[in-house]
């Protein structure tokens, strides 16, 4: 890491700090200042806990201690009369009571509270204590959201760039290049951020709908997609990948050891105009060709910028051409049992055949697939033939086999099994299928013939036909130090590594088409280890293929953004209002969906979570770590006015209980549920910051 990386990661946490601090700050203040307006002694001012004393800063201003607390989880302002912790109510009560003075005239009655207290002052006024810190949250979420608007913030488009498989969003015939204008009633200016919070808080019965922007369509039109929430999955998906341009990202901006790294011409910011002369007007018109010649050299024609001093005209960028070989797939030798049908695109030649989820295709022109994974590029490039597809339909107890004569479509895209529990997709028919892990063939003289396979650690036979695979894992290629500087001395090549967890496989889970994918972008050297049923394990070295090519050759490319940016104040201010307004609804709906069991509890995050979020966004620019204070004050508003027993929602509940009886709650009452609430709150806290470490441990 360089010295200005070092200096902009220094920069990117004191932006953070400040940020999240700035959220608390506002809360407390609003809980302070009116504190003050209603005449109550307020003893103490933190950010941040000061649990046994122990602080980062103190000073004594007035009859207040400002000061920053150890532990950076929120901030409190310490009024006379008013205690959180439950262990110390009485004690606070006795504390606000006027104390009688030795020889003064006027004696204070026995219980009187002192006028400065919290206690002692009407209902009305200490609803507005307790309401301030929330409405300061909107108040400044709103601020926060007007500023970045009138600044400019870079979104990504809300579009589609790669579809999944099997999923709905893949059922419903969404394609790459689609554009969306409008998710259900949603007003504001749309993101691809917005399409994924509407689909996860979205209706799984009654659908979202999203309007559709599809280059060669005439006019825009509507399509009703119900988002599937599968095991394993914290929130509902559709199943669609973010927008991009032809336009290499910035550092690193190569795949390692792929034809596109070898050619060492690439550079961050280059656009690719044309593919073999054929122009590219768009990233879907980049897939399509690198799919479509996927085992062909590729001349790629490059336009890159050209920088000038702020003064000058602008430079027309260079133009030269860049050569890439084909990149072959890598295969372990495995060929693997085929399994049923799983989804029936809508439209699709498979569809209008009567093909159907749960059909077992037997033959395709009377031969047998042969290998379920190559299939979907065996059938690639014969749009407009008819071939004959013969399944089994088990319905009503028996099994009948049903033949169809099918018409191939053009589809010059990829549907890759890039999820667990993917299906393989074939993109000419438009269905996707099951590809079991049981293995059917051993190819001769491939990595699989020659795997080491083990058990308890000697040498136990070879992979054959019938082995059933349940698990796999990868084992990185060891490299000496010199080895590792050696590869890493290229700032514009990154070494990506497959998941570090071991990948199940079920009859729920068939993920062999996963494990494939991610063999593809293994570096040199990784090995795929099989745990098989009978307890062996096969170690085998991937090889590439000699007449089966992969259509991405290793670049990696920028994603499709937009600023949004406010023409005048009036505008930001609508932008603004709108944002907010979201913001709050969106937690309202998320702790709904989160109680029906739409949403699991293991998407919620705690304060490691905030904090790397808030770096996140603040990499991304000012602009958009301000959007996420809006989202984190409107949380924070929304959280702290729930009506739980010590937050302020809480306090609420109990004034308005006081104002329509007249008099305070007992005190026993209080105490108790506020020891009913501390132990919600402290579990909750202990449940995300596992969630936190869980995910930090993880990620390293």
């Amino acid at each position: 890491m360089s010295l200005s990386d070092v200096f902009g990661l220094l920069v990117v946490i004191v932006e953070v700090a400040i940020a999240l601090g700035t959220v608390i700050f506002v809360h407390e203040l609003g809980h302070f200042a009116v504190a003050k307006w209603c005449g109550v002694k307020c003893e103490k001012f933190y950010l941040g806990f000061d649990i046994y004393g122990l602080k980062l800063f103190k000073r004594q201003w007035g009859e207040t201690e400002y000061g920053i607390g150890i532990l950076p989880l929120g901030g409190y302002v310490k009024m006379l009369g008013q205690d959180d912790n439950p262990g110390k109510a009485a004690e606070e009560r006795e504390r606000s009571q006027l104390k009688p003075e030795e020889g003064a005239e006027n004696q204070a009655a026995e219980g009187e509270l002192d006028p400065r207290s919290y206690l002692a002052k009407s209902v009305p006024q200490r609803m507005a204590i307790i309401s301030a810190g929330v409405i300061m949250n909107v108040i400044f979420a709103f601020i926060f959201a007007v500023i970045a608007f009138g600044l400019g913030v870079p979104e990504t488009v809300c579009g589609v760039s790669a579809l999944m498989p099997g999923e709905p969003a893949w059922q419903a015939d969404l394609q790459p290049g689609d554009r969306v204008l409008a998710i259900d009633d949603y007003d504001g200016p749309l993101r691809f951020r917005d399409l994924m919070s509407a689909v996860a808080l979205g209706d799984m019965n009654e659908g979202v709908d999203f309007l559709i922007e599809r280059e060669g369509v005439e006019k825009p039109f509507l399509v009703n997609i119900k988002p599937d929430i599968q095991d394993g999955r914290l929130v509902p998906m559709i199943g669609v990948a973010s927008p991009h341009v032809p336009t290499l990202k910035s550092n690193p901006m190569v795949l390692g050891a792929t034809p596109a790294a070898e050619t060492g011409k690439f550079e961050p910011g280059d656009k690719i105009v044309a593919v073999n002369d054929t122009p590219v007007d768009s990233y879907a018109d980049l897939v399509a060709q690198l799919t479509r010649h996927a085992d062909e050299s590729l001349s790629f024609s490059v336009e890159r910028p050209v920088e000038s001093d702020d003064d000058a005209q602008p430079q027309p960028p260079e133009k030269f051409e860049v050569t890439v070989e084909p990149r072959p797939m890598r295969t372990l030798g495995l060929v693997m049992t085929m399994g049923e049908i799983t989804a029936v695109q809508v439209k699709s030649p498979a569809a209008e055949a009567g093909l159907r989820a749960g059909d077992m295709i037997e033959t395709i022109d009377g031969e047998p697939v042969r290998d379920p994974m190559r299939l979907p590029e065996q059938l690639h490039g014969r749009e407009g033939e008819t071939v004959e597809v013969v399944v089994a339909r088990k319905q009503n107890g028996k099994t009948e086999t049903i033949t169809k004569e099918i018409t191939l479509r053009n589809r010059p895209w990829p549907e890759e099994s890039s999820v667990p529990a993917s299906p393989v997709a074939v993109p000419s028919l438009g269905l996707t299928y099951k590809v079991l892990a049981t293995v059917r063939e051993v190819v001769p003289d491939s990595p699989a013939a020659q795997a080491k396979v083990e058990k308890e650690g000697k040498a136990s036979g070879s992979l054959s036909a019938g082995d059933e695979v349940v698990a796999a894992y990868f084992e990185a290629p060891e490299l000496s130090q010199s080895e590792r500087e050696e590869r890493d001395a290229d700032e514009r090549v990154v070494w990506a590594t497959p998941t570090d967890e071991t990948i199940e496989f079920s009859s729920k889970e068939p993920n062999w088409p996963f494990l494939m994918t991610a063999v593809q972008i293994a570096p040199p050297g990784t090995k795929v280890v099989l745990e098989l049923a009978d307890g062996r394990t096969a170690t085998l070295t991937p090889a590439a293929a000699e007449d089966w090519f992969y259509w991405n050759r290793g670049l990696r490319f920028a994603a499709d953004e937009t600023i949004i940016q406010a023409s005048n104040f009036s505008e930001a201010v609508s932008l603004g209002w709108t944002e907010t307004r979201d913001a709050l609804l969106m937690v309202y709906k998320f702790l709904g969906r989160l109680g029906s069991g739409q949403v699991s509890p293991m998407a919620l995050g705690g304060p490691l979570t905030i904090a790397q979020a808030a770096g996140s966004e603040a990499g991304a620019g000012i602009s958009r770590l301000l959007l996420f204070l809006t989202m984190l004050s409107a949380n924070l508003a929304v959280i702290n006015f729930l009506p739980i027993p010590l937050l302020d929602g809480g306090h609420m509940v109990f004034l308005i209980l006081e104002g329509i009886m007249r008099r305070p709650v007992s005190e026993k009452v209080v105490i108790a549920f506020h020891y009913v609430g501390f132990v919600f709150i402290i579990s909750l806290m202990m449940f995300v910051f596992g969630l936190d470490f869980s995910r930090l441990f993880g990620a390293m």
